[in-house]
C-alpha cells in the first residue's frame, strides 16, 4: 500500500538567520501525529530568544537549527519579531510546555507511545507519573535521564537503538538550550521518528519548577519570573544573553543589518552529541 503524502510543513521566516516557522499549536500537533503514524522523522524545536542568541554566537548552531522541520516561536519576543520584521503576525506563540501537553493528549487519544529523553531520573519519574495521571491512556514507552556530558559514539548509538526498540512513536527531549538542539540534530539520522525539543517542559510538568502566571507570559515577562525563582542558574542567560535580542531584531527590522540563513553543516557535524 502506498504511503500517504506528508502534508506540507509550515513556511519559515528569517529571524536573525534562523528559520522560524509561521505556525500554531494545531498545525504542529497535526504534523507530529502524521509523522508518528507513519514512523517518519520530524524535527521540532520550541525556539526561544536564548536559542536565537546562541545561534548568533555559534553559526554552526544556526545551521543545525535550520535543519529542523519546524522551529516554533516559543518565546513571545520571537513571535513579536515576526511582526516587527513584517514577515508574519501570529495570534499566539507555540509554547513548549503547552505543546508538550497537547502532543501527549493527542498521542494518548491515538495510542501512540512516547519516549522521554533528558533531564534527571527524579524529574522523569515525576513527569511520567503526572502525565499518566493527566492522560490515563498515555503510553510511555521508555525514558532515559541525561548524562550531562558529551556522549561517546557507542553511547549515542545505544540510546538511539533503545528508542527505536521501545515501540515509541514520539520522542520528547528536555535538556535545555542548546544541548537538546544538538542532541536532536545528531540523532536525526538514527531515530526515524518525530523528536521534539521542548526545553523546560519536563521541569514544569514534573512539578519541580513553577511556571510564570499567564499574565506575565502574555506580557513577555516570563523571564523575570523565572529569574526570581532560579537566580543562580539563570542570571547569566537573562541578564547578559537575552538582552541582546532587542537591538539585533531592531537592526533587522530597520534594514540596518542582514542575517543570512545559515545552512553549512560542516562545523555542525563535527560538534559532539550531548547527553
Amino acid at each position: 500500500m502506498d504511503q500517504p503524502t506528508p502534508a506540507a510543513l509550515p513556511r519559515k521566516a528569517n529571524i536573525l538567520g534562523v528559520g522560524i516557522s509561521v505556525t500554531d499549536y494545531g498545525e504542529v500537533v497535526r504534523c507530529v501525529l502524521e509523522a508518528a503514524r507513519g514512523q517518519r522523522p520530524l524535527l521540532v524545536n520550541a525556539c526561544s530568544v536564548h536559542n536565537l542568541i546562541e545561534a548568533i554566537d555559534d553559526p554552526s548552531l544556526a545551521a543545525a537549527l535550520n535543519q529542523f522541520d519546524i522551529v516554533a516561536p516559543d518565546g513571545q519576543p520571537v513571535r513579536w519579531g515576526l511582526a516587527w520584521t513584517r514577515q508574519a503576525r501570529l495570534s499566539e506563540r507555540v509554547y513548549g510546555p503547552t505543546l508538550t501537553l497537547q502532543v501527549c493528549e493527542a498521542a494518548a487519544r491515538e495510542g501512540l507511545p512516547v519516549y522521554l529523553y533528558g533531564s534527571r531520573q527524579l524529574t522523569l519519574e515525576r513527569l511520567s507519573e503526572r502525565l499518566r495521571t493527566r492522560f490515563p491512556r498515555l503510553q510511555i514507552a521508555g525514558m532515559r535521564a541525561g548524562r550531562f556530558r558529551p556522549l561517546t559514539p557507542q553511547e549515542a548509538a545505544e540510546d538511539a537503538a533503545a528508542i527505536r526498540c521501545s515501540g515509541a512513536r514520539i520522542v520528547l527531549v528536555g535538556m535545555g538550550c542548546p544541548r537538546q538542539d544538538w542532541w536532536v540534530f545528531h540523532m536525526r539520522k538514527q531515530i526515524p521518528l518525530p523528536m521534539l525539543a521542548v526545553g523546560a517542559a519536563f521541569d514544569f510538568h514534573a512539578g519541580l519548577v513553577q511556571q510564570a502566571p499567564p499574565a506575565l507570559q502574555r506580557a513577555g515577562l516570563e523571564w523575570l519570573y523565572r529569574l526570581t525563582r532560579e537566580p543562580g542558574r539563570l542570571w547569566r542567560r537573562y541578564l547578559t544573553i537575552t538582552p541582546r535580542y532587542l537591538p539585533l531584531i531592531a537592526c533587522q527590522a530597520l534594514g540596518l543589518r542582514s542575517f543570512p540563513f545559515r545552512t553549512d553543516l560542516r562545523d555542525a557535524d563535527e560538534r559532539p552529541c550531548p547527553g
